[in-house]
Order: C-alpha cells, then sequence, then structure tokens
C-alpha cells in the first residue's frame, strides 16, 4: 500500500508529533505510517480521514505488489 500521509500532513502545516496527537498514536507510529513500514488499522484511517477532511481512498492507495 502506499500513502501520500506526509504530504496531507504537510498541507495542513502538522509535525508528525501533531499528527499523532490528533488521532492519539506516537509520532512513530506516523513516521511508520509514512515510511510504509506500518498498515493503520480501519479505526486509524477514518481518524485521519476526520483530520484531513478526505475520504480514506484519497490518501491511502493500493499498489501492485498488493
Amino acid at each position: 500500500m502506499e500513502n501520500t500521509i506526509k504530504v496531507e500532513r504537510a498541507i495542513l502545516g502538522l509535525t508528525q508529533d501533531d499528527l499523532a496527537k490528533r488521532i492519539g498514536v506516537s509520532r512513530q507510529t506516523i513516521n511508520s505510517i509514512e515510511a510504509n513500514r506500518y498498515v493503520p488499522s480501519t479505526v486509524l484511517s477514518l481518524k485521519l480521514s476526520l483530520v484531513f477532511n478526505k475520504p480514506v481512498n484519497d490518501f491511502f492507495k493500493l499498489s501492485d505488489k498488493d
């Protein structure tokens, strides 16, 4: 899976720590999601959707490997 979390976060002017606090995870979790080392749960994905005010499919995409 690919994502544009870093881009969406930058558009809102948020640091990894800011975003982590908004959705109730650690900064390391945000870092791992951005680096594609961690696939977030449905709940975390929906929380990100609320922060970004966009559907989940706008910032998470299936890759050919999926």
